[in-house]
């Protein structure tokens, strides 16, 4: 499966989430793509939200946080290209059915909020897109992923616009996550459902993104701040500024390098400790000719060369052509 360019069967796509941390500034959204590009990420993540259309109108408060940071058609464009000039994947996630339209012409592939994945409508419209979708599955019980799943996958073949991929990523919705409550393992079971595996992480610090990486997980969401201490607006605390995010970049490619592909099999860099540490059969005492070899002739010393241990019955029983000093590999060339 890939998103934009990225194969994720070959590498895992690190998403930083900025979300609402740009707090309404167009400026800061922007210095936050540029920086988290030279962190090394390879995708950026923002919401798009209408706020009438996300929450109840006497929810006077959000409302008001919500207005100050929404942003515009225009600005979502405008991101968009700063972005792609940066070299990264611009993403948003939809909290509407208009904003799906807005987006569709912007991103590569389309991420689902955990608060919306049993919204059933809004999955509807973002598979009939035909991009690959992402779904946060926090808050939900295995019935409730296997009716998103099934939501989707219907939404598809209604479409007839065949499967462009699905991943869902594990998330603990919890504003920070604590330790105890991060379930990673929970990770493992995603598969199941006909999905790649990912993981969205809520947890401070980034030991647990770097984790989940043993766990299978391909896609790795983590929020993203300039500074943790920008203001009280709680998504700071739990985010990656840019040095962590660049470390969390680091230690990902290298747990995804140390994981391998999982075939085993002997490595070119196993060759000359093999041929060191290996062994071959050898004679325990000086033997002449003649003699037949018995199991009390036999020694097993590195290095490996002659015949391997496993293959005494070719030697047991038969009688020397030639000498054989003590230590020398028996071979076959020197039997009867």
């Amino acid at each position: 499966m890939k998103i934009g360019p990225v194969d994720l069967t070959r590498e895992v796509l690190i998403v930083a989430e900025i979300g609402n941390n740009h707090e309404g500034d167009l400026a800061r959204a922007e210095e936050m793509i540029r920086r988290a590009a030279e962190a090394g990420a390879q995708a950026v993540k923002f919401q798009s939200i209408d706020p009438d259309r996300l929450v109840a109108a006497d929810q006077t408060a959000r409302l008001e946080q919500l207005r100050r940071f929404a942003l515009t058609a225009d600005d979502h464009a405008r991101l968009a290209a700063v972005a792609a000039d940066a070299g990264v994947l611009f993403l948003s996630t939809p909290f509407s059915l208009e904003a799906v339209t807005l987006l569709d012409p912007l991103v590569p592939a389309f991420k689902i909020a955990s608060g919306d994945n049993d919204f059933a409508p809004l999955l509807t419209q973002v598979a009939t897109t035909g991009k690959p979708l992402l779904i946060s599955t926090g808050m939900s019980r295995p019935e409730d992923i296997a009716l998103a799943v099934a939501r989707v996958r219907a939404a598809w073949a209604a479409a007839e616009r065949g499967d462009p991929g699905l991943v869902l990523l594990h998330c603990v919705s919890a504003y920070p996550t604590p330790s105890s409550a991060a379930n990673l393992r929970a990770i493992l079971a995603l598969p199941a459902y006909g999905a790649i595996a990912g993981y969205s992480d809520h947890t401070l610090g980034i030991e647990a993104a770097v984790l989940s990486v043993a766990l299978g997980a391909r896609v790795i969401e983590k929020h993203f701040t300039l500074s943790k201490t920008q203001s009280d607006f709680r998504d700071h605390q739990l985010s990656a500024e840019p040095q962590e995010l660049a470390e969390l970049v680091e230690r990902v490619r290298e747990a995804d390098v140390l994981l391998g592909d999982g075939v085993k099999r002997i490595h070119d860099e196993e060759a000359p400790v093999a041929a060191a540490a290996r062994r071959s059969i050898c004679a325990a005492r000086d033997l002449k000719p003649g003699e037949v070899v018995g199991p009390e002739d036999l020694a097993w010393l590195r290095p490996a060369g002659g015949l391997p241990p496993g293959s005494e019955a070719e030697l047991l029983g038969r009688s020397l052509l030639r000498p054989v000093t003590a230590g020398q590999a028996l071979t076959l060339d020197v039997m009867d």
